[in-house]
C-alpha cells in the first residue's frame, strides 16, 4: 500500500476536514484518507496498482476550495503558523478599535446631523464596520465562495452569508434617500446592524487568533523532540581525522566522535570512552545515565562530561528519536469513534443549520408583528445573523485534536509513546492490568545471590563455572562471567566443552570432566546431591540453581535469583489506586510465581504459562467482560500484547514484542505502565468533556439565536453575543485540552 502526506491549506472547521476527506476518498483506488485539522496534514493510502498520482490528488482538493503542497518539513509549516498568528493579531487589534466605536454609533450615539441628505452617524459607522468587513473578514469571505463554488457548506459560509445580510441591510437603509426604489420600511427603520457585522468578524477573529496560538502551545512538545534530532555528526575516518558530515549520510557501522556537551546524532553503542548521559528528554529520566564501551546510547540525548566514541546502528530515519515522532505523529492522526460521529455530522450539520436559520428568519418575518423595536422584518435578520454565526462547528472540531495532540506529545515528551488514539480510548476503559513476571515484574537478569562450597573454595567454584559458561549466551552463562570478572580474569581453558540441551554444559580438560548445570545433570553424570535437597528446598522454590561437579563429586552450587524492579511495588500499588485489578502470567513454576506474588501484592497468578497460552488467557478475559492491558517484553508476550485491548511493550524489549505493543515504554521500569494508563484516561477525559461541551453549546446556543424564548421571556440572543458566544467555545476546548500540561507521570 502506498502512502502520502499532504499539506492542506484552507481548512477552517470539522467540516472542512469532513470535506476534504469525501473529496479525496471518492477518487478510484484510494483506501484511506485521514486529515489533521491543527496539523493541516492530511495521510492518504490507496492500494498498490491504483496509479493514483499527486496531481490528480492534488487537483481535487483545489477543485473543493482548499490548497495543497507537499508535507516536506513541519518546522517550516509551524514557522508559517507563528507568522499567520502574529498578522491576525495585528488584524483583531484593528478590528477591535474600529468595532468599538462602530457599537457605541448604532447603539448610544445621538444625532449627529447630516451630510448629503444623509444621516452622519449612520454614515460614520457604515464606513468604519465596512473596513472591518473587508479587511479583517476577507479571509471568512474567500472560503465561503470557494466553499460554495465547490458545493459545500463550512464555518465561512456561516459568517459570510450572516455578516453579509448584516451589512447589505445596514448599509441599503443608511443610502435609502438616493434609493428610491426601496420600500418604504428602509426609510422609517431605526435600527442598523453595523455593529452586530463588525463584532461577528472581530469576536470570530479573536477565537481564530486565540486558537492559532493555543495549537502552537499544543504541538509545542511534539517540535521539541524534533529540534532533539541533530544535524550534523562528526564522523571518524580510516586516518584518524575527524569530518563533519550530515547525518543523513552517515552509515550503519560508521565510528562517530561524540564531544561534551553535544547532542548524539545517531542510535549507536558506545566502542571508546565512558560517560554521563542526559536522557531526560527521551525518557523522563531526571538523573544522568552512566554509559561505558558496548552500552547502547539513543540519539538525541546529550553527553555530559567525557567525549565518546560510538558505532552507528541505525540510520537517522530509523532512530529511536525518529520512530517517537513518526508515533506522535500516528496517533495524532487517528480518531476515536465518537470523533468519526462527529466528523460524519459536521458534514451535514452546516447545511441543515443554513435552512434553520432561512425557516426561522422567514417564520418570525411573516407570521410575527415584531418584537420591541423591532419590526417583523429586523427581527428575522437578526434570527437569521444570530443562527448562522452561533452555530460554527469549530469547538465540534477541535475538540479531539487539540487533546490528542497535547496528551501524545507530553506522553512522549516522559517516554510514553502511544500509537493511535484507539490506544489512548481502551486506556480509558481498561479495568484489568495482566503482568508478565520476568522483565517486567523483574529485571530480566539473573544475579548470584549465594555461592555454596563443598568440596572447594568459591573463587574456584565460580571460576569453573565461568570457564564453562563462557561458551553459551544464556542469562544465567552471563551473570556468572559478570561475577567471575570482578573477581578476577582468568579462565580455564578447557580442551572441549559440550552443551547438554535443557540441562547445563560439561567440559574436559586432559582426563578430568567438570560440569555445571541443574539436577537431571548431576543425576546423569553420576554426580550425588540428594543429601543437600532439603537444605535446597526452600532456595528451588525461589531462585534457579545451578551445580557444579568434578567427576563424580559435586564442588557447590550456585543460587541465583531475578530481583524484583525498583518501583515494582509502588507501580502495583498505584495501579490499584487506579481501580485496577493486578493479576500475574508467567512461564515459571507456580512455587516461583507465589513467592513474587506475595512479595509484590498481587492476588492472582498463573504460572507455568506457554506463550500461546499467555494470549488464550488474555482472550478468557476479555470474555468474562475484562477490558484488558497486557505489559510484557519478550517474544513469548507478543502475541498476548496483540490480542490484549491495550498492548504495552517495555522499552528495552524484543523489536517483536515492540511491534505488537500499541504502547512504548522507553524505560524499563514498571511505574510508567501505570503512569501511561493514567495519561490515557485523562487525555480521553479531556476529549469526552470537550465533546460533551461543544454539543451542549450548539444544543442551547442555536435554539436561542432562533428566537425560541422571545414569545415567553421576551429574549432573544443578539449576533454580537453570538459571536463572542462561539468563540469562545472554540477557545474554551482549546485551553481546557491544554490543561493536560499539568500532568505528571508517577516517580519514585
Amino acid at each position: 500500500m502506498d502512502e502520502l502526506n499532504l499539506r492542506v491549506t484552507g481548512m477552517t472547521c470539522a467540516s472542512c476536514v469532513a470535506s476534504v476527506e469525501s473529496i479525496v476518498s471518492n477518487l478510484e483506488g484510494i483506501d484511506s484518507v485521514r486529515v489533521n485539522l491543527p496539523l493541516e496534514k492530511a495521510t492518504i493510502r490507496w492500494s498498490e496498482g491504483a496509479n493514483e498520482d499527486l496531481g490528480a490528488i492534488r487537483d481535487a482538493i483545489s477543485k473543493g476550495g482548499f490548497g495543497s503542497e507537499e508535507y516536506v518539513d513541519p518546522k517550516k509549516y509551524r514557522q508559517e503558523s507563528v507568522v499567520n498568528a502574529n498578522k491576525m493579531g495585528l488584524q483583531v487589534i484593528i478590528s477591535l478599535i474600529l468595532t468599538v466605536p462602530t457599537f457605541f454609533l448604532a447603539m448610544f450615539v445621538g444625532d449627529l446631523g447630516q451630510v448629503y441628505d444623509l444621516d452622519s452617524r449612520l454614515l460614520l459607522a457604515f464606513i468604519l464596520s465596512s473596513i472591518v468587513y473587508f479587511y479583517a473578514g476577507m479571509e471568512f469571505h474567500k472560503g465561503a465562495w470557494q466553499a460554495i463554488l465547490s458545493g459545500r457548506a463550512n464555518m465561512d459560509v456561516l459568517v459570510h452569508i450572516g455578516t453579509t445580510t448584516a451589512m447589505i441591510w445596514s448599509s441599503l437603509v443608511v443610502f435609502a434617500p438616493y434609493l428610491d426604489f426601496l420600500p418604504s420600511i428602509f426609510l422609517s427603520t431605526t435600527h442598523v446592524f453595523f455593529d452586530g457585522a463588525a463584532f461577528i468578524i472581530s469576536f470570530i477573529l479573536l477565537g481564530n487568533w486565540l486558537e492559532a496560538r493555543a495549537k502552537l502551545r499544543a504541538t509545542d512538545a511534539v517540535f521539541s523532540l524534533m529540534d532533539l534530532k541533530a544535524k550534523m555528526g562528526s564522523i571518524i575516518n580510516s586516518d584518524d581525522s575527524v569530518s563533519e558530515v550530515p547525518v543523513e549520510e552517515i552509515l550503519i557501522g560508521t565510528e562517530i566522535l561524540v564531544k561534551v556537551g553535544q547532542t548524539v546524532p545517531l542510535d549507536g553503542i558506545v566502542v571508546k570512552g565512558a560517560a554521563s548521559m542526559d536522557m531526560s528528554m527521551m525518557t523522563g529520566e531526571s538523573n544522568p545515565v552512566f554509559v561505558k564501551e558496548n552500552d547502547l546510547v539513543m540519539g538525541g540525548t546529550i553527553v555530559l562530561d567525557s567525549a565518546i566514541h560510538i558505532k552507528s546502528t541505525k540510520y537517522h530515519d530509523d532512530t529511536v528519536l525518529a520512530n517517537v515522532i513518526n508515533l506522535v505523529d500516528e496517533a495524532q492522526m487517528g480518531k476515536a469513534p465518537i470523533q468519526k460521529l462527529v466528523d460524519r455530522i459536521s458534514a451535514v450539520f452546516v447545511p441543515v443549520v443554513v435552512i434553520c436559520a432561512i425557516l426561522a428568519s422567514l417564520t418570525w418575518m411573516f407570521f410575527s408583528e415584531g418584537h420591541g423595536d423591532y419590526n417583523s422584518t429586523e427581527l428575522a435578520i437578526m434570527v437569521l445573523v444570530s443562527t448562522l454565526v452561533i452555530a460554527c462547528p469549530c469547538a465540534l472540531g477541535l475538540a479531539t485534536p487539540t487533546a490528542l495532540m497535547v496528551g501524545t506529545g507530553i506522553g512522549a515528551q516522559y517516554g510514553l509513546l502511544i500509537k493511535g488514539i484507539d490506544a489512548l480510548q481502551n486506556s480509558y476503559n481498561t479495568n484489568t492490568l495482566v503482568l508478565d513476571k520476568t522483565g517486567t515484574l523483574t529485571v530480566g537478569i539473573p544475579s548470584i545471590t549465594k555461592i555454596k562450597s563443598i568440596s572447594s573454595d568459591e573463587n574456584n567454584i565460580l571460576a569453573i563455572a565461568a570457564s564453562l559458561e563462557s561458551a553459551s549466551t544464556h542469562p544465567i552463562a552471563k551473570a556468572i562471567s559478570q561475577a567471575h570478572l570482578e573477581n578476577s580474569e582468568e579462565l580455564i581453558s578447557f580442551d572441549r566443552i559440550e552443551n547438554i540441551g535443557g540441562m547445563g554444559l560439561v567440559g574436559y580438560l586432559g582426563n578430568q570432566e567438570y560440569a555445571i548445570g541443574n539436577q537431571p545433570l548431576m543425576e546423569e553424570k553420576d554426580v550425588f546431591v540428594s543429601n543437600h535437597i532439603e537444605e535446597l528446598v526452600d532456595v528451588l522454590s525461589t531462585s534457579t540453581v545451578v551445580f557444579v561437579s568434578k567427576g563424580n563429586k559435586l564442588l557447590g552450587w550456585i543460587e541465583m535469583k531475578d530481583k524484583l524492579r525498583e518501583t515494582t511495588n509502588l507501580a502495583i500499588s498505584k495501579a490499584k489506586d487506579l481501580g485496577l485489578k493486578v493479576i500475574m502470567l508467567t512461564g515459571d513454576r507456580a512455587e516461583t510465581a507465589l513467592t513474587i506474588s506475595k512479595e509484590v501484592g498481587i492476588s492472582r497468578f498463573e504460572a507455568e504459562v506457554k506463550p500461546d497460552g499467555k494470549a488464550e488467557f488474555v482472550k478468557k478475559l476479555q470474555t468474562e467482560g475484562a477490558s484488558v492491558a497486557m505489559i510484557g517484553d519478550g517474544i513469548n508476550d507478543a502475541a498476548a500484547l496483540a490480542v490484549a485491548d491495550v498492548g504495552i511493550a517495555m522499552g528495552a524489549g524484543s523489536d517483536i514484542a515492540l511491534e505488537a505493543a500499541d504502547i512504548v515504554l522507553l524505560r524499563d521500569d514498571l511505574l510508567d505502565v501505570v503512569s501511561t494508563l493514567d495519561l490515557g484516561k485523562a487525555t480521553m477525559g479531556k476529549i469526552r468533556g470537550n465533546l460533551a461541551w461543544a454539543f451542549v453549546y450548539n444544543l442551547i446556543g442555536i435554539p436561542l439565536a432562533m428566537g425560541v424564548l422571545i414569545s415567553s421571556t421576551g429574549w432573544l440572543l443578539p449576533p454580537a453575543f453570538a459571536a463572542g458566544a462561539m468563540a469562545l467555545s472554540s477557545v474554551s476546548v482549546v485551553l481546557n485540552s491544554l490543561t493536560l500540561r499539568s500532568w505528571k507521570p508517577f516517580r519514585a
